[in-house]
């Protein structure tokens, strides 16, 4: 049976999600206050980091550990509290809770107890780099945090590929060069990107330009690979299917002698094919050697 929650009519709402500021203390807005203030228990991803920013408010609240690890443990204990009439806000480390984050399976459970939930809204990294982006902003596919593998990267990009909407993925500042080096492979070098990093902090920056120029800026000394990323990507430009996808028709092995014959090494062969097909260099030539 459907439920309606009618927020401001009744009953007070009992959990709240309350966003946090995602680099800049001065974004956190009058009524994240208010509402940290009021509620009888946080539950946050880090105790640390929570309790800087209540330092920061002079707020004393009591703290629950609620983490990707531990959820579903903290649920029934957050659930018997706000049935027994307790306020609690669900805060993460930093921006809006559940994006990228563990949350949603309790405000799930929450409901279905029906018990009321509010969201306050406020930051948010991927929003926030995609509207200072310069990229269309007429719709647009959020992903988050892609696999750690290539080929597993690879799978997601050409899937999302399919699409003209404007991609968004967040990414850490150890895999930033890897992750753009396989969209470069993966898609045309002519897509729009802008890479913003340290959001709302004294070292914020975007870095704009076309996928091949962003490729080749994260390569070189100047590029800085420190704090958290936000990666923008123009969706399908036309004609993209086209150009990529010429060899469509032809045998991996047809493929690299296409280009022997054009008078490239079979190395050089080897590699293009890998880029165009978005598959490792070394699963190619095995399978050409093996011919």
């Amino acid at each position: 049976m459907v439920q309606i929650q009618r927020s401001f009519k009744g009953e007070s709402p009992r959990l709240y999600i309350v966003p946090t500021p995602i680099g800049n203390l001065d974004d956190m807005t009058y009524r994240a206050v208010k509402t940290l203030q009021q509620v009888d228990a946080i539950a946050c991803e880090d105790t640390r980091q929570t309790k800087k920013l209540l330092h920061y408010f002079e707020i004393e609240k009591p703290l629950i550990s609620y983490h990707e690890h531990n959820k579903f443990d903290r649920e029934e204990k957050l659930v018997e509290r706000l049935k027994n009439g307790e306020m609690i806000a669900l805060v993460s480390d930093a921006g809006m809770p559940i994006i990228s984050d563990p949350g949603f399976e309790l405000v799930r459970r929450v409901r279905e107890e029906g018990i009321s939930v509010t969201v306050l809204p406020g930051a948010n990294a991927a929003l926030t780099a995609f509207v200072g982006s310069g990229i269309t902003s007429s719709s647009f596919t959020f992903y988050g945090f892609l696999p750690r593998k290539k080929k597993e990267i690879v799978e997601v990009l050409k899937l999302l590929g399919k699409t003209d909407h404007t991609l968004i993925f967040y990414e850490s500042p150890h895999r930033i060069k890897q992750t753009i080096a396989v969209m470069h492979e993966v898609y045309s070098e002519n897509r729009k990107m802008t890479v913003a990093r340290e959001l709302t902090k004294k070292f914020e920056e975007y870095v704009y330009g076309t996928l091949k120029e962003v490729n080749l800026f994260m390569t070189s000394e100047e590029a800085e690979l420190r704090g958290e990323f936000c990666i923008v990507l123009e969706g399908k430009i036309e004609f993209e299917d086209d150009v990529n996808n010429w060899w469509q028709d032809l045998s991996l092995i047809d493929h690299v002698d296409y280009y022997v014959d054009q008078g490239k090494s079979k190395k050089d062969a080897i590699k293009m094919v890998a880029k165009e097909r978005g598959q490792a260099k070394n699963e190619i030539y095995q399978a050409y050697h093996e011919k």
